[in-house]
Parts: structure tokens; C-alpha cells; sequence
């Protein structure tokens, strides 16, 4: 008996070294990556119970939930909830609108269909400030941009060039100009995401549809919206949690300015500007555990997926 009990504890100790030397090429990832993602997190948490602003170094202290309160009651913090949440909708529903007809055009076969979806996957690789710069400055510029210009040569054409309307975009829609440059940005993720649920498609099914007399339109509702449910679902909470973090258009379109603060440019003026190190950490990690929320529902639509794929 007691030689079997031996024989069995060796067994698993053998086994668990076994275990450890498979996964002891990850640790140097692991420490990496707990240094730089948890660490940080773990002091943004501590200092977010810290009544602490530099410019009273006289009055620094543990303040419990002070500054939780001060984000939940702060009108300028609340005000950047309501853009936030405002700049994240307009922008999801546009894109996966737009998103969704591009992809329903570019599952059709075409002569250079390769080309054209690369076309349109480049605005998304384009670095985030790049790409408001170019919207800030050569497309939504009063003097010069594209959109002006365009205004002044559809104009021309009738023999009014000069009169032709010269808005201010930015100054008249300033939320505005932010959607449009997010949208031009985050559409070809959209599509990416939908236009793989559209290859999945049982097509055999859809020719019989058709045989039996369905129409196009009967098609896209009855079968094809059904089964992009679960891929727009991933990709409207994907587009959530990277949108609610969004500082880059803000900060360079708009400087915050004409109420298009949202929650992170606020957190970064609190921080940055107003130096109070305890609110802005407090407001941080309130982002956080709100995009935690969104990832578990992405995990979850992920792992349902996955689920169907394996059927």
C-alpha cells in the first residue's frame, strides 16, 4: 500500500514538474506584463483613495471615497460621461451601419475585390492622431480643405463660385467633426468583423431560398441579419471598449473645447491641468471597471461563436 502511495506521489510531482517546465518559457512574459499593466493599476487604485492635489501639498491625506464622490457629483465629469457615452454610440451605430453595407458589397465577387479590401482597410492602420490631423486640417479646414472645396467646385459649376458656402465645421460641429473622423476610422473594422460573419454563411441554404422565391430582401433579414447577430454584437462591444478610451481625436481636433470633453480628455485635464492626482485616479479606474463590464460581454460573445464554429 505504502509502495503505491509513493509511486503515485512521485507520479505527480513528475507531472507538476512537467507542468512548470512547459510553462516556464511564459514567465518572462508574465512579469513583464504584470509590471507594466497591473502594477500601474494597482498604484492608479491606491492613489484614487488619496486626497492629493499638488498644488495643496499641505493637504494630503487618505480621503476614502471623497474623490469616487467628487467624479459621480462633478458637473464637468458628469457632462463627459453624457459626450462620452453620446460620441461611443453615434460612432458604433454609424460604423456598423456603413460597416455592414461595405461588406455586403464586398462579399459579391468583382474583378479586383483583393485590391478594393485593402483599399478600405487602411484608414483603421492609419495612427489615430494622423488621421485627425488630416480630418482637422485637410478635410475640414475653412480655408482649404476637401469639404470646402468640393462646396466651392460644385458652385463653380452652376457660376457661383464665390458665393459658395464656407462653413466653419469644427466651430459649428465640433461633436460632429469627432464622429466623422471616428467613423471614417472605425468603419473598416466594422466591416472586417461582419464580412468574416458573411463568409460563414451556409450558402446552400441561401440558394434555396432563392429557388423556392425569396427576394433579396427576404434573404438579408431572414437569414442573413440572423447570422450576423453574435458578429455585430462582438463588434459594437469591441468598438465600445477602444471608443470610451478615446483621447486622440478629441485632444487634437477639438482641445476638449465647445463641450466635446469627454471622460478621458477630463480625467486628463484633472490630472494634467487641474493637478488633483486623486480625483483623476478615481475617474481612471471607474473607466476601467467600465470597460471591464464591456470585455466580459465581448468574452462571452467570443466564446459563443467559437461554440457555433465547433458544431
Amino acid at each position: 500500500m505504502s509502495t503505491a502511495v509513493t509511486l503515485n506521489a512521485s507520479q505527480q510531482t513528475l507531472s507538476r514538474a512537467s507542468a512548470w517546465a512547459r510553462r516556464a518559457p511564459l514567465l518572462p512574459a508574465l512579469i513583464f506584463m504584470i509590471i507594466v499593466t497591473q502594477l500601474p493599476f494597482v498604484a492608479t487604485l491606491v492613489i484614487s483613495f488619496v486626497r492629493w492635489n499638488a498644488l495643496y501639498p499641505n493637504d494630503i491625506g487618505f480621503g476614502w471615497f471623497t474623490n469616487y464622490i467628487a467624479v459621480f457629483t462633478d458637473a464637468a465629469m458628469l457632462k463627459s460621461v453624457l459626450t462620452t457615452v453620446i460620441l461611443t454610440v453615434a460612432v458604433v451605430l454609424v460604423s456598423l451601419v456603413l460597416g455592414l453595407v461595405i461588406a455586403m458589397l464586398l462579399d459579391r465577387a468583382f474583378w479586383g475585390r483583393g485590391f478594393v479590401r485593402t483599399i478600405m482597410i487602411a484608414p483603421f492602420l492609419i495612427v489615430p492622431v494622423a488621421a485627425a490631423l488630416m480630418w482637422k486640417h485637410a478635410i475640414l479646414n475653412p480655408s482649404y480643405g476637401l469639404l470646402n472645396g468640393t462646396l466651392t467646385w460644385i458652385w463653380g459649376l452652376f457660376g457661383h463660385a464665390s458665393s459658395a458656402p464656407q462653413p466653419d465645421w469644427i466651430s459649428s460641429q465640433p461633436l460632429g467633426a469627432i464622429i466623422a473622423a471616428l467613423v471614417w476610422q472605425w468603419t473598416p473594422f466594422m466591416m472586417l468583423i461582419l464580412l468574416a460573419g458573411l463568409q460563414g454563411r451556409p450558402l446552400d441554404v441561401i440558394e434555396a431560398a432563392r429557388i423556392d422565391g425569396a427576394d433579396e430582401w427576404q434573404i438579408f433579414r431572414h437569414m442573413t441579419l440572423p447570422h450576423l447577430r453574435q458578429y455585430l454584437e462582438l463588434a459594437a462591444l469591441l468598438g465600445c471598449i477602444y471608443l470610451v478610451q478615446n483621447f486622440d481625436a478629441v485632444f487634437t481636433i477639438t482641445s476638449g473645447g465647445l463641450g466635446t470633453a469627454n471622460l478621458p480628455y477630463t480625467i486628463y485635464q484633472t490630472f494634467f491641468e487641474a493637478h488633483d492626482y486623486g480625483q483623476a485616479s478615481a475617474a481612471g479606474v471607474v473607466v476601467v471597471i467600465g470597460s471591464m463590464i464591456v470585455a466580459t460581454f465581448v468574452l462571452r460573445t467570443v466564446s459563443s461563436l467559437l461554440k457555433e464554429e465547433k458544431r
